[in-house]
């Protein structure tokens, strides 16, 4: 069996017998508000922190400062990590890189130029793309089931384990190429009672273990993400 790299979410691993197997390219999906975002770097800092895993967070729409700024109000501090994380903002890059130059080389060769060169000098374990709408966009996906194949293949080839926040839509029915493509999906969701919004989680697919295929209330106490059963039932 392949080593598991924890999602170090209070609950969550007991129901993927462990974790993730290592190596996998792992989807967190959800509609805006569902905390994909934060659980993926909630997975970053928690492994850097408890694990002593080196983590890639790659963003490429949020600036980095906003981003510490955000999740050290989640009681996510940075400077708790900041030898075991690095944080990309590719937002920063798009905005202040002459015209010119970035005319010259493609936005998807400039994110793999980053991604290959961090892994050589910090040899990081965990890469986190935030998001996948915004990476099609610059790497102009024109072929979008192929082009995903075969970005879905380097990722296996940098030989981390990687987690991609992606949009979901309100169609339930649908499923997109990434969904076939990824080794596993993380979907969240949200609802509205009252006043009071109710997050949910649900492990859709994860390829090479055994998981529960439940829904389970996601909660967060302003540190840490813990599961409980579905409130309500």
């Amino acid at each position: 069996m392949k080593p598991k790299i924890k999602t170090c979410i209070e609950g969550l691993d007991e129901h993927m017998t462990g974790g993730i197997p290592q190596g996998h390219v792992v989807l967190i999906s959800g509609m805006p508000g569902t905390m994909k975002s934060t659980v993926a770097y909630s997975i970053l800092f928690n492994n850097a922190k408890k694990e002593n895993k080196k983590g890639l967070y790659i963003s490429l729409e949020q600036g980095r400062d906003s981003l510490v700024e955000h999740m050290a109000g989640l009681g996510m501090v940075n400077s708790e990590v900041d030898t075991q994380i690095n944080i990309v903002d590719m937002a920063y890059l798009r905005l202040n890189m002459d015209e010119e130059a970035s005319e010259q080389q493609s936005w998807m060769d400039i994110f793999k130029m980053y991604a290959e060169n961090m892994k050589q000098n910090m040899d990081y374990e965990i890469l986190i793309i935030d998001s996948l709408p915004v990476l099609e966009l610059l790497g102009k996906m024109d072929q979008r089931r192929e082009d995903l194949f075969y970005f879905f293949g380097w990722l296996r080839e940098l030989g981390v384990t990687t987690f991609i926040v992606a949009e979901a839509t309100n169609d339930a029915t649908r499923v997109n190429e990434e969904d076939f493509l990824a080794d596993g999906i993380i979907r969240l969701t949200k609802e509205r009672k009252g006043y009071d919004i109710t997050r949910q989680i649900v492990i859709d697919k994860m390829r090479g273990t055994k998981h529960n295929t439940g829904y389970f209330t996601l909660l967060h106490d302003g540190k840490d993400f813990q599961l409980t059963r579905v409130i309500g039932e």
